[in-house]
C-alpha cells in the first residue's frame, strides 16, 4: 500500500483549513448582514409602517386582478365563472387580427400615438423653458395654471368645447372665421382627412401643460453655478440654453419619452370616441384599438375578446419599454429608466 507524501498531506490540510476558514468568514459575514438588515428594519419601522396601507392599496388594485387575465384564453360563462369557463387558448385574440380593419386600428393607434408623443415632448419642453424665462413670477405662476386646467377638464367636457368650435351650424369656425373671410361652412364631423390634425392639435392642448410642468420642475432643479459660470464665460442666453438646461434635461426627458412608449398600444378612449362624437364617417382616420374593442364588445357583448385586446396591449407595451431602455443603455447608461 502507498503512503501519501508528508509534502501533499500538508498541502491537503492546509486547503482544508482554509476552506473552514472562508466558510467561517462567510457564516459570520451572512450573520452581520442579517442583524444589520434587522437594525435597518428597526431603525426605520415608522417609515416601513407609512408605507403599508400604500403597498396593500397597491397589491389590490394592480396585482390581485391580474387573475383576470385567464379570461382573455377562456369562453367566459359567467355561470361557470373564471375558472369553470371552457379553455379555447388564443381563439379570443384572433378576433383582433382576423377582421379587415385590423391593419386600420393598428395603423392608427400607433401613428396617433407617435405623433402625440413628439408634439407633447416639443411643446412642453419649449413652454418649460418660456416659462422659466419669465421675469415675472406672478404672470408666470398664471399662464402654469391655465396651460394646467385643460389637464383635468374631462374628455365630454372637451368634446362640447370642439363641437361649440367646429358645429357646421353654430359653431364658431364656421360662422365667425370662415364667413368673415368669405369661405363656405365646412361640415368638419364629415371631413376624416382633417382629423389627424385636429386631434393631435386637441391632445396637445390637453396634455402639454402637464408636462411642461414637470420639464419646469427639472430646469428649476438645475444648480445656478452652471449659468453663473458661463456667464462669466461670456455665454448667451441661447448657448447657456443649448450647452447647459437642454443636455441636463434629458435624462428626464428620455424617462417621460419611455413611460409614454409603454403606452403606445392604448389610445385616449375619451379623445376618439367622445371628442369624435362617434361620427361613422370618421372611423378611418379615427378608429383605434380601445374604441373598436369597444364597440365590438357592445355588439357582442364578448368579454374574453376585450381581455384579449387588453393583455395585447399591456404585453407588446412592455415588449416596447424593455427595448428602448436596452436601446438608450447602449447609447448612454446614465440615461436609462432602470
Amino acid at each position: 500500500m502507498k503512503t501519501i507524501p508528508a509534502k501533499p498531506q500538508a498541502r491537503i490540510a492546509a486547503e482544508a483549513g482554509g476552506r473552514q476558514v472562508h466558510e467561517s468568514q462567510n457564516r459570520s459575514h451572512n450573520r452581520s448582514r442579517s442583524r444589520s438588515r434587522v437594525r435597518r428594519l428597526i431603525r426605520f419601522r415608522m417609515l416601513y409602517l407609512m408605507m403599508l396601507p400604500m403597498l396593500v392599496l397597491v397589491i389590490i388594485n394592480n396585482y390581485l386582478p391580474m387573475f383576470g387575465i385567464l379570461i382573455a384564453f377562456k369562453k367566459m360563462n359567467y355561470e361557470l365563472g373564471i375558472l369553470g369557463s371552457p379553455w379555447i387558448g388564443f381563439e379570443n385574440f384572433k378576433f383582433l387580427f382576423a377582421t379587415t380593419d385590423a391593419w386600420m386600428i393598428t395603423r392608427n393607434t400607433l401613428l396617433y400615438n407617435v405623433v402625440f408623443i413628439a408634439t407633447n415632448l416639443v411643446f412642453a419642453v419649449s413652454c418649460a423653458l418660456m416659462l422659466n424665462e419669465m421675469r415675472n413670477r406672478v404672470l408666470a405662476k398664471w399662464f402654469q395654471s391655465a396651460m394646467f386646467l385643460p389637464y383635468f377638464l374631462s374628455a365630454v367636457v372637451i368634446s362640447y368645447l370642439v363641437f361649440a368650435m367646429l358645429g357646421e351650424e353654430h359653431g364658431f369656425v364656421n360662422n365667425v372665421i370662415l364667413k368673415s373671410i368669405g369661405f363656405d361652412p365646412i361640415s368638419w364631423y364629415a371631413k376624416p382627412e382633417a382629423w389627424p390634425i385636429l386631434l393631435s392639435i386637441i391632445n396637445a392642448w390637453k396634455n402639454v401643460g402637464y408636462f411642461s410642468v414637470v420639464y419646469l420642475a427639472a430646469i428649476v432643479g438645475i444648480d445656478e453655478e452652471y449659468y453663473e459660470a458661463a456667464l462669466i464665460d461670456g455665454a448667451s442666453k441661447w448657448k447657456q440654453l443649448t450647452s447647459i438646461t437642454l443636455p441636463l434635461l434629458i435624462p428626464v426627458m428620455v424617462i417621460m419619452t419611455l413611460l409614454q412608449i409603454g403606452r403606445i398600444f392604448y389610445a385616449d378612449f375619451g379623445l376618439f370616441f367622445q371628442v369624435t362624437l362617434d361620427t361613422g364617417a370618421l372611423y378611418p382616420t379615427t378608429n383605434v384599438i380601445d374604441t373598436y374593442v369597444y364597440r365590438s364588445f357592445m355588439v357582442m357583448g364578448d368579454i374574453g375578446m376585450s381581455s384579449a385586446a387588453g393583455l395585447y396591449q399591456s404585453a407588446v407595451g412592455l415588449v416596447l419599454v424593455f427595448a428602448s431602455n436596452f436601446i438608450v443603455k447602449k447609447i448612454n447608461r446614465d440615461n436609462t429608466l432602470f
